[in-house]
């Protein structure tokens, strides 16, 4: 056979055939990718500010207690005076599942919220701050037969509620019968007896039942407040100033290397905020509809160090 000076050595036409075989699905794919860049609609930019796809636009979702309670809805609307950035928030019992698929750029939640750890650990959210608490409360009848209001002890309130002979309804909502516990060993007092009423029932039907036995019962404040709109159990709120009754609430960043799309500046500046000292004080003066006596607490003395970098 005769020699073609042009012709490609056979072990070099092997060498690049299998390369090109190996590159082809990667080059494909970014074919693929192109296309549908071209032919998907442009992200929503910030005018003027040559950011991502909304980066003028923070999505927060919340747990409800932490809106209907009036405190980010003031806050937000400071927020966005301050800051120039728009904002959307979402009242949801669970945020994480937004959070998760890709709704919302930051979530504010309790702490014990069950959604916390996994979306921490998975990566979709960044390490939590805490940002404030709200409030739980014993509720009672007007009459108050045990002379609890105003004190500053839980522990000193069941030991009153025992020692007069009132009544305690055991509200079976999440972490109430913990803390329930709790008081019955700080207050000394018997784990059960007269004074206790366990009806396995939570929320409204907890309340309802207090309000006719007229007894004692722990919730939170927001939920009872929104609750008595409607239902009018005539029970008050009796006990507030004890720290154990503030429940940690946190806020989270989502992370947009693991949730794409998440405007992680606009939620750290909305973060950033919440922290700032004159926020901080802000969220001391700001009550509850319909409980003027109770206000928001801040959660500043939780964060030091690095979670104040920056301010």
């Amino acid at each position: 056979m005769p020699h073609d000076d042009n012709a490609m050595p056979r072990r070099r036409f092997l060498k690049l055939t299998t390369t090109a075989i190996a590159t082809a699905p990667t080059l494909l794919s970014g074919l693929d990718r192109a296309g549908a860049a071209e032919s998907a609609p442009a992200p929503r930019r910030a005018a003027g500010r040559g950011g991502g796809a909304a980066a003028d636009l923070v999505r927060i979702a919340s747990v409800p207690t932490a809106v209907d309670g009036g405190l980010l809805p003031v806050l937000i609307g400071e927020f966005e005076k301050e800051s120039g950035l728009k904002t959307t928030l979402f009242p949801d019992v669970e945020p994480y599942l937004l959070a998760g698929a890709g709704k919302v750029d930051l979530v504010i939640s309790h702490f014990g919220h069950r959604g916390v750890e996994e979306f921490v650990l998975k990566g979709m959210g960044l390490w939590p701050r805490t940002v404030f608490s709200n409030q739980l409360c014993l509720f009672g009848p007007p009459a108050d037969p045990a002379r609890v209001a105003g004190l500053a002890s839980l522990a000193e309130a069941f030991r009153r509620i025992v020692r007069t002979g009132s009544y305690y309804v055991m509200n079976e909502t999440r972490g109430l019968r913990y803390l329930t516990e709790i008081m019955v060993h700080a207050a000394g007092i018997p784990p059960r007896g007269d004074w206790f009423i366990d009806p396995r029932e939570n929320k409204e039907d907890a309340i309802k039942l207090a309000a006719k036995r007229k007894a004692y019962v722990l919730w939170g404040l927001t939920p009872f407040l929104e609750a008595e709109k409607e239902s009018r159990s005539g029970l008050v709120p009796l006990v507030t100033a004890d720290p154990i009754l503030q429940r940690i609430m946190v806020s989270i960043v989502v992370n947009p290397d693991r949730v794409p799309g998440a405007n992680r500046a606009g939620a750290e500046r909305f973060e950033r905020f919440l922290l700032d000292p004159a926020t901080q004080a802000r969220i001391m003066t700001i009550h509850y509809p319909g409980a003027e006596a109770a206000v928001w607490a801040p959660a500043g003395r939780h964060n030091s160090g690095e979670a104040l970098r920056g301010l």
